[in-house]
C-alpha cells in the first residue's frame, strides 16, 4: 500500500511500517536521452533510507535488515534507491517508495527452517530396483564383449 496524505508510514510488512520522516527524497535531474524536458526539469527521484538509526525496526529485524542488505548500504548503513523510468516526479517517487518497500520486506523475511526427512519405503525400493535394473544392464552388455 502507497503512503497516502493522512498515513505519514509506508508499510512494510506485518507490523513494519516505516515513517516517512525517516526517508530522505530528492529529486535530481534525469540523464539520458529526453530532450528538452529532461534537461530542464527534475523528475528522477533518489531515496535514502537509515537501516541502522530507523526506529521502525526491532533489533532483531534491524540485524537481519542489514545482513540482508550489506552490499547496498553505504558506509552509514543508509540505503539508495533511484527511480526515473518515468517522465512525472510523482510517478518516479511512486516507483522509488515501492522499490523500497520491496527491498526492506524481502530483507525481513525468515526463511523457513528445513526438517530433515526420512525417505519413503517405495522411494528406497524403487532406487534399489532401478539401480538392479542398471547394473543387470552393464553386465549383459559385458558378456558381449567377452566371446
Amino acid at each position: 500500500m502507497m503512503p497516502g496524505p493522512s498515513d505519514e508510514a509506508l508499510d512494510v510488512a506485518p507490523g513494519v511500517r516505516i515513517p516517512l520522516h525517516e526517508i530522505m527524497v530528492q529529486a535530481i535531474s534525469g540523464g539520458g536521452p529526453g530532450g528538452q524536458h529532461v534537461n530542464k526539469s527534475a523528475t528522477r527521484i533518489a531515496l535514502q533510507w537509515n537501516v541502522r538509526t530507523t526506529r521502525a525496526l526491532r533489533e532483531d529485524q534491524r540485524e537481519r535488515a542489514l545482513a540482508k542488505l550489506g552490499s547496498r548500504l553505504d558506509s552509514d548503513g543508509a540505503v539508495r534507491i533511484v527511480a526515473g523510468e518515468y517522465r512525472s516526479q510523482q510517478q518516479n517517487r511512486r516507483a522509488a517508495l515501492e522499490r523500497l518497500r520491496e527491498l526492506v520486506a524481502r530483507a525481513l523475511l525468515v526463511p523457513r527452517v528445513r526438517r530433515a526427512t526420512k525417505p519413503t519405503r517405495g522411494s528406497i525400493e524403487q532406487r534399489l530396483t532401478s539401480k538392479k535394473r542398471q547394473g543387470a544392464r552393464k553386465q549383459e552388455r559385458r558378456r558381449d564383449f567377452d566371446d
